[in-house]
């Protein structure tokens, strides 16, 4: 039996199919700068994002941006850049995963890194969909990864719902088993401890505000 040296091509490519992508100018980014709106956008092109997740993500960055452009103006911390690029970035995964499987935060979190560098973004990418750990208290819910994650949680599809219809519906596609559910009602009830956290901090009746997300898209 021969043992060839060369590596099988076919396989890397089967296992990394977007390997040879090339990596676009200019979006390689220190920590201290945030990719622009049409950086985001060549990244949706990149990755070969659906037309529907599109439209999600513009809403779920416009929600995202609003609670951080308000947290700024009331005096936090808070680059409302970098949660304008962690909304639109939210999903950059997720069409590859639809089709290929896989953690679309995870994968998402990494193609974040690798594409502008910057390790808040990615956080907010990586941690969109559940937060593993005790909610901060204070103040310290108003940042990036909070931003990004009640907003996606606002918007079905691409309409800002309230909590109870986005998890209604989830509950109707999605629940099928006792654990399914399980998980539904945990996120959701997640969800509600994060806009009562932001509500008090940013003295803003959220579950009331559509933040007029209806004029973004037709």
């Amino acid at each position: 039996m021969k043992c060839s040296s060369q590596p099988d091509t076919s396989t890397a490519k089967a296992a990394r199919p977007l390997a040879d992508l090339p990596r676009l100018p200019g979006l390689r980014r220190s920590g201290s700068l945030v990719p622009t709106d049409t950086a985001c956008f060549a990244l949706w092109d990149k990755y070969d994002m659906l037309p529907n997740i599109r439209r999600h993500s513009t809403l779920v960055a416009h929600i995202a941006t609003s609670l951080a452009a308000r947290a700024a103006e009331l005096g936090f911390d808070v680059n409302v850049g970098e949660v304008r690029a962690g909304g639109l970035l939210h999903d950059i995964a997720k069409t590859y995963c639809v089709r290929h499987g896989g953690s679309h935060a995870q994968v998402g979190a990494a193609w974040t890194v690798a594409e502008t560098g910057n390790y808040s973004i990615a956080q907010g990418v990586m941690l969109h969909v559940w937060w593993p750990w005790p909610l901060p208290e204070g103040s310290g819910i108003c940042a990036l990864p909070f931003f990004v994650m009640y907003a996606d949680k606002r918007v079905r599809h691409d309409s800002c719902v309230s909590l109870e219809e986005r998890y209604d519906d989830l509950l109707g596609r999605y629940g099928h088993s006792e654990a399914a559910r399980e998980g539904i009602y945990a996120a959701f009830n997640q969800g509600k401890n994060i806009e009562s956290a932001l509500t008090a901090q940013l003295g803003w009746t959220l579950n009331e505000d559509s933040f007029d997300c209806g004029r973004l898209v037709p």
